[in-house]
C-alpha cells in the first residue's frame, strides 16, 4: 500500500516525484525518498516521517536529474527509519529500485546473496531485488530485471533504475496497481492516477506480469517472456480538482459532502425513466443463470465488508438467495462451500486490497460465478472478476472510506433489487416503490448536511471520552459497526458496535454512567425491542444520542439527544443514517487533534497481508 512514482524526460525529475509523492500520501506517510540520476550517479535522499521531512533535506540538498523515481512508505518489512525507506539501492549504488507489496521468498534470496558477498544496510525485503538486479546485470537491464522476476516470489509493483542504461525506467505488477501516464516527450510512472492526472490524462494501466520499458519517447510493454503486448491507451475523465481538498479543511469533510453527487452519478443511467426497474446491462445475466443460483457469499474487508452486511439483508431479503458475508483475510483458510451453483461478490474500493483479490481467485478457483463491486476502472480486482460493476464515486483520498462506502450500499440495493427481477421475486410495485426511494437519497443527503451544528456539538462534548457504544438491530446493526469503525479509525477512541438484543449476554457489563451510547433506530420492524434496549442502557445512566427518522417524537422520551434523518424505506435507511455517524467521527476527530486524512498505523489501499 505504498506509494510510488518514475519520471524520464526533459525537466527536473525531482519535481514531478515530489508533486506525485504528495498525491500518493495517502497510501502510505512513514517515510519517502526520491533516487535521480544527475548524469554521472544516481543520488538518493530518503527520510523517515511525513513526506515534509523529505521536503526540509531536499531545502539543503536538491537533487538535479531527469530521470528519477520516488515512494512514500506504509513499513511492513521493518521499522520506519531513514535507512528502512525507499529508493532501496545495491551495493555499489549504481541499481535502484522502489517497491510496494511483498517478497515472500526474501529471506532465502538474501541468504543467499549474503553468501556470494553482498552487504545489505536494512531490514526490507525490497533490498533484496536491488541486490539481485546487480548480481544478474551482464550488461542488459531488461534481462536482468527479467531475471529477478524469475526469482522472486509474492506481490508487488516495482520500478527500476540504473545508471548505466539511463534512457530508459524498467516497471512491471504483480497484483498490486502501476499506471504509465503517456507524455510528449517526457513519461510518467505512478501507483494511482491522481499522481499523474494533472499532467497527463492518457494512460496504460498495467496488468499483472506485464513489463513495461518506459524511455522519454516510447513505453514497450512485453510479458515476462518479452513477447510484445500491444497495450489500449486509457483516457482519464476525472477532474483535476477531484484528488484535491477542494477549500475543505480535509480529504475527509470533502468526500462526506461528496456523498449526494457520487450517489447520483452511481446511480446515473441505472434507474429506468419510469422507476420500473433497474438497468445493470453490463451484467448480460439470464433468469436460466440466477434461477441456478442457490448461494451468494460476499467477500469485503474494513469499511466494504461493513457494506456487505448490508448487502446480505437487500439481497436475502429481495432475492430469496442464502447469502454468507465473509471477512476476505479468512475466507480462503476455511475451505469455503462454493462451487458453480454460488455469486461471490467481492467488494472492494481501490480493487487492489490483496486479500480480496486473493479470495476472489479462490472462489474463481472453485467454479463460483464472479462480480466485483469497485470504484478504480481497471483495478486487479475488476479485471480478475467475471463481472464488475463500478460505483462511480470518483477517487477518494482520505483513509477513512466515507463515499465509497454509501455508494456501495446504493450499488447493492440496486444489485438486490435487479436479482430479485430476474427471480420474480419482487412485486413490481415494490420495485418501483424502492426504485423511487432511490431516487430521493441525494436530496435528503443534502437535508442533513445542511443542518450539521447539533452534530459538531456532540462531538465536541464527548469527544474525549475514551469509550462509546453503538447499538441497533437489522440493518441498524449493520450500520453501527460502520460507525463504530469510522469513530475508532480516526479519532482513536475506543468504540464498539453491539447488536442490541445482546445487551443482555455480556455488553450491559461495560455500560456505566456517562458513557455515550449512540443508538440507531430507524428500522420500524424492530422499533419497539429497539427502544426497550434503549432503556436498558439509560437504567445504566448511560448518555444514549439516538438517531431516528423524522417525526419519530416516541424516541425523544427515552434519550438524551436525538439526530434525526428524512424519513425513508427501511431499506435504503441506512444509507441517510449513515452520514450522521460519519460527522460525529470526523468532528470528535478535529476535537481531539487527530490526524483525521491520515490515521496513525492505516493506509488507503491495503495491498499486503
Amino acid at each position: 500500500m505504498c506509494g510510488i512514482v518514475g519520471y524520464i524526460g526533459p525537466e527536473q525529475a525531482s519535481t514531478f516525484l515530489m508533486d506525485g509523492l504528495s498525491k500518493l500520501e495517502y497510501r502510505g506517510y512513514d517515510s519517502a525518498g526520491i533516487a535521480v540520476y544527475d548524469g554521472t550517479q544516481i543520488h538518493v535522499e530518503k527520510s523517515v516521517g511525513r513526506l515534509a521531512n523529505l521536503e526540509k533535506k531536499l531545502e539543503s540538498n536538491q537533487l538535479i536529474g531527469n530521470l528519477g523515481i520516488g515512494h512514500t512508505r506504509w513499513a511492513t518489512h521493518g521499522r520506519p527509519s531513514d535507512v528502512n525507506s525507499h529508493p532501496h539501492t545495491d551495493c555499489s549504488g549504481d541499481f535502484v529500485v522502489v517497491h510496494n507489496g511483498i517478497i515472500e521468498n526474501y529471506m532465502h534470496l538474501k541468504e543467499k546473496l549474503i553468501e556470494k558477498g553482498h552487504i545489505f544496510v536494512s531490514e526490507t525485503d525490497t533490498e533484496v531485488v536491488a541486490h539481485l538486479v546487480e548480481e544478474y546485470y551482464k550488461g542488459d537491464f531488461e534481462a536482468a530485471v527479467k531475471q529477478v522476476l524469475s526469482e522472486i516470489e509474492g506481490s508487488y509493483a516495482l520500478v527500476f533504475m540504473t545508471k548505466h542504461e539511463p534512457d530508459k525506467i524498467i516497471c512491471t505488477k504483480q497484483d498490486n496497481p502501476l499506471v504509465i501516464g503517456l507524455g510528449e516527450g517526457e513519461n510518467f510512472i505512478a501507483s494511482d492516477i491522481p499522481a499523474i492526472i494533472n499532467r497527463t490524462r492518457r494512460t496504460y494501466i498495467l496488468s499483472d506480469g506485464e513489463l513495461a520499458v518506459v524511455t522519454k519517447d516510447s513505453v514497450w510493454v512485453m510479458n515476462r517472456q518479452g513477447v510484445p503486448i500491444t497495450k489500449k491507451v486509457f483516457e482519464v475523465h476525472w477532474d483535476a480538482e477531484a484528488a484535491e481538498k477542494g477549500g475543505y479543511e480535509h480529504f475527509m469533510i470533502k468526500e462526506i459532502y461528496e456523498q449526494p453527487r457520487a450517489i447520483r452519478e452511481t446511480m446515473s443511467s441505472r434507474l429506468a425513466k419510469d422507476d420500473s426497474h433497474i438497468i445493470l446491462d453490463e451484467l448480460k445475466w439470464t433468469k436460466q443463470e440466477m434461477a441456478a443460483i442457490k448461494k451468494i457469499v460476499v467477500v469485503a474487508c474494513g469499511t466494504a465488508y461493513n457494506a456487505g452486511l448490508v448487502g446480505k439483508y437487500y439481497l436475502e431479503s429481495l432475492s430469496r438467495i442464502p447469502v454468507e458475508v465473509d471477512v476476505a483475510s479468512e475466507f480462503r483458510y476455511r475451505s469455503p462451500l462454493v462451487d458453480e451453483n454460488t455469486l461471490a461478490i467481492v467488494v472492494s474500493q481501490s480493487g487492489e486490497t490483496l486479500d480480496t483479490l486473493a479470495a476472489l481467485k479462490e472462489a474463481k478457483r472453485l467454479g463460483a460465478k464472479t462480480l466485483a463491486i469497485t470504484n478504480v476502472v481497471g483495478s486487479s480486482i475488476s479485471r480478475e472478476a467475471d463481472q464488475v460493476i463500478y460505483t462511480w464515486a470518483g477517487p477518494e483520498i482520505a483513509v477513512a472510506s466515507t463515499k465509497a462506502y454509501t455508494t456501495q450500499l446504493v450499488l447493492m440495493s440496486m444489485l438486490a433489487i435487479y436479482i430479485a427481477g430476474l427471480r420474480d421475486t419482487i412485486s413490481a410495485e415494490r420495485s418501483r416503490e424502492l426504485i423511487s426511494g432511490l431516487r430521493n437519497l441525494p436530496a435528503q443527503l443534502h437535508e442533513i448536511l445542511e443542518d450539521v451544528e447539533s452534530i459538531k456539538t456532540f462531538a465536541q462534548k464527548y469527544g474525549f471520552n475514551e469509550d462509546v457504544f453503538f447499538i441497533g438491530r437489522s440493518l441498524d446493526y449493520a450500520v453501527a459497526l460502520e460507525g463504530a469503525l469510522k469513530l475508532k479509525e480516526i479519532s482513536y477512541i475506543h468504540a464498539e458496535a453491539y447488536a442490541a438484543g445482546e445487551l443482555k449476554h455480556g455488553t450491559l457489563a461495560l455500560i456505566i454512567e456517562g458513557v455515550p451510547v449512540i443508538a440507531l433506530a430507524t428500522q420500524h420492524d424492530v422499533y419497539e425491542k429497539t427502544l426497550s434496549n434503549i432503556k436498558e442502557v439509560k437504567a445504566r445512566d448511560a448518555i444514549v444520542i439516538g438517531i431516528a427518522q423524522q417525526g419519530d417524537e416516541q424516541i425523544k422520551k427515552y434519550v438524551d439527544h436525538t439526530i434525526f434523518i428524512p424519513q425513508a424505506d427501511k431499506f435504503l435507511a441506512p444509507i441517510l443514517a449513515v452520514l450522521p455517524l460519519q460527522l460525529l467521527a470526523y468532528y470528535a476527530a478535529v476535537t481531539r487533534g487527530c490526524d483525521v486524512d491520515k490515521p496513525r498505523n492505516l493506509a488507503k489501499s491495503v495491498t499486503v497481508e
